[in-house]
């Protein structure tokens, strides 16, 4: 049991396909009838003591045998063709057939229908896992309303061009991201974020495909292609994480491959060797009990609960907003003691607004703020569109040339042919730019800019802390990791989050590289790192770590692409789930190698030495693996 959706996690196998399609309705009712032979024939012979003659007897057990065991012969067949000699189907077979062998009909035909029957609770399990994630697969909208001239024209999503506009009616799904034209639109954000409250976007807000509009009708710019919308981006890292298997599922493969032929050889010397030492040996019964050892043998708990178990996982986490790239990250997030991270769009919103600016005399403050706004729209940095966003009603917009960023630092670019540098302190030392001291013991976030390399002034700028940040920090403190801080933002800004938050470490002043040595830093103490950060120059550190979280809704998409999990809504408390589910997956896991490690080795035993029967050694068999599944399904229940 198990093999056919072990496979289901790598490419498609047309073999495997092929034979097992245990999942339509045919093979249930096949599976069906050959239950109900074996049940008339028991009734028959226990209850009425009705015996079925010798020549009845193998006829009608083989019609029942062959209904719900032929895709198992089937799959046996072939893959010995291809030399995989040592597995589960053919181990089936031959215990089976040696069943029929030796005249046990029903206890034949008992295991095959029993095994299909674990089969059957194994699909539904499977499915019920996969649902979560279906449901993601499923928000992909088929059709979009274009606008031209007024009239809107029905397309397939592949056929829209960046700056078309598209309408959105109330109900629909948006196909591809944009920019809201509308002047508001209320919108289901849970696909994309976990989040099932109303979202309300205005105009010129970002919109992203999948998100479902609520009231009025909205319209649309489109601003990417759907293969690059942010939903086909999360669609493909769902899709690629039932690929991606844990080292605990990759160990048991490895397992199952050794572990089989073993005990298939343990089998034939449960037969053979008793013929050297058993003085009144019979062929029969020891034949018997190799068959008994055979049956309860199979790794059938272990193959199925495991990826099944990793699934449940998967898709808990896309329930609740959060993006495992693969099952190993699950494990991965077990052993995290250390979570590193990035302060702005991280533990603060990201939403910056300019609270103060003081320029030197003999400056327009006006002109100063333009000037400022000019460079700054070469950034895509929060704190640069705060800049911009004040700058609206200042005047007259200048172009700025001749931009280059200095990493780290902050920009430096030519506005009506003066050089501006707008960054931080340590710009203006890099271009030994003097200025006056009181400006070093500002605690907020300060942008500072100099013209034709004369201090100019300075803008401070303040960010909101996320409203679940402390709540999150101290549930990290709570399952005994440690929280470290990173940020480009000066230390003064840097230790009052910290403060505010309880972050046990924080450094500040940092530039890419800088943070890059802290978290390597850390990784020569031999901890286990998670870092989270969504920024573009964070996918560096991301790439370092243990584990790399991205905060999907604001991150960046170099950072989402580096990342292996994705924070869809930038919550932080998301972190904390995060772990949560990856402990909770691994211990469901270990459950149930346990219990089917333990139950089996019982009955090896007990079938070794002629206590355990054929019957007694399926329902162990697929006894423990309904319980494996049931296990598995109970992390599809949890709420995190």
């Amino acid at each position: 049991m198990g093999d056919n959706h072990d496979h289901s996690h790598e490419a498609p196998q047309a073999a495997n396909t092929e034979a097992l399609n245990d999942a339509s309705w045919k093979s249930h009712w096949d599976l069906l009838l050959a239950l109900l032979i074996l049940i008339v024939e028991l009734v028959l012979e226990y209850g009425f003591e009705y015996h079925l003659n010798s020549i009845t007897a193998p006829i009608i057990n083989g019609i029942a045998f062959l209904l719900a065991g032929r895709q198992v012969l089937i799959l046996a067949f072939r893959k010995s063709m291809r030399g995989d000699v040592f597995n589960e189907f053919v181990l089936m077979s031959v215990a089976t057939i040696g069943a029929f062998i030796i005249q046990e009909y029903e206890e034949g035909v008992a295991v095959m229908v029993f095994y299909q029957i674990g089969e059957w609770f194994q699909d539904a399990a499977v499915n019920r896992a996969k649902r979560s994630i279906k449901a993601l697969l499923d928000i992909r909208p088929d059709k979009v309303s274009v606008l031209k001239d007024g009239t809107a024209t029905v397309v397939d999503p592949s056929k829209v061009e960046i700056g078309d506009t598209i309408q959105i009616k109330p109900g629909e799904k948006v196909a591809l991201d944009g920019e809201l034209l509308s002047e508001k639109a209320s919108f289901n954000t849970a696909a994309l974020t976990g989040e099932s409250k109303p979202d309300t976007k205005y105009a010129g807000e970002q919109v992203l495909a999948g998100m479902i509009n609520l009231h009025s009708v909205a319209e649309v710019k489109v601003k990417s292609v759907f293969k690059d919308s942010k939903l086909s981006r999360i669609l493909e890292m769902v899709q690629d994480a039932t690929a991606r298997k844990s080292e605990t599922q990759l160990f048991i493969s490895r397992f199952a491959k050794i572990y089989t032929p073993i005990v298939f050889f343990l089998a034939l010397a449960v037969f053979v060797v008793p013929y050297f030492f058993v003085e009144d040996f019979n062929a029969e019964t020891w034949f018997y009990r190799s068959l008994v050892f055979l049956v309860i043998s199979c790794p059938c708990a272990l193959v199925v609960s495991i990826p099944l178990g990793y699934f449940g996982g998967i898709g808990l986490a896309s329930r609740n907003g959060i993006l495992f790239k693969g099952g190993n990250f699950l494990d991965v997030m077990t052993k995290i003691d250390t979570i590193v991270m990035d302060k702005t769009g991280t533990l603060t919103k990201g939403v910056f607004k300019v609270q103060d600016v003081v320029v030197s005399s003999g400056i327009d403050e006006n002109d100063f703020i333009v000037i400022a706004a000019a460079l700054e729209s070469n950034s895509t940095h929060p704190v640069a569109q705060a800049i911009i966003d004040h700058a609206k009603d200042k005047g007259t917009r200048h172009k700025a040339s001749n931009v280059e960023e200095v990493a780290g630092h902050g920009l430096k670019g030519t506005v009506n042919d003066k050089v501006v540098l707008a960054g931080n302190l340590k710009l203006l030392r890099k271009f030994q730019v003097s200025f006056p001291a009181e400006v070093e013991q500002i605690v907020d976030t300060i942008v500072v800019i100099a013209i034709d390399n004369k201090y100019a002034g300075h803008i401070t700028i303040a960010d909101e802390i996320k409203e679940d940040a402390a709540d999150a920090i101290k549930a990290m403190h709570d399952l005994k990791i440690k929280t470290v801080m990173l940020s480009g933002d000066k230390q003064s800004v840097v230790d009052n989050v910290a403060k505010h938050l309880g972050i046990d470490d924080a450094y500040g002043d940092l530039l890419p590289e800088g943070k890059v040595a802290k978290v390597q830093e850390l990784k020569d103490q031999n901890r286990h790192i998670a870092f989270v950060g969504d920024g573009v120059n964070d996918a560096p550190v991301i790439a370092l770590a243990d584990a790399g979280i991205a905060m999907g809704g604001l991150g960046s998409d170099a950072t989402i692409e580096t990342a292996d999990i994705v924070i869809q809504n930038d919550q932080p408390g998301k972190i904390v789930a995060a772990i949560k589910i990856g402990r909770l997956t691994r211990g469901i896991v270990w459950q149930n190698i346990t219990l089917a490690m333990t139950v089996k080795t019982i009955v090896l035993i007990l079938g070794a030495g002629g206590i355990a029967t054929l019957w007694e050694a399926v329902i162990a068999d697929v006894g423990v693996a309904l319980l494996a599944i049931l296990n598995a399904i109970r992390i599809q229940k949890k709420s995190i």
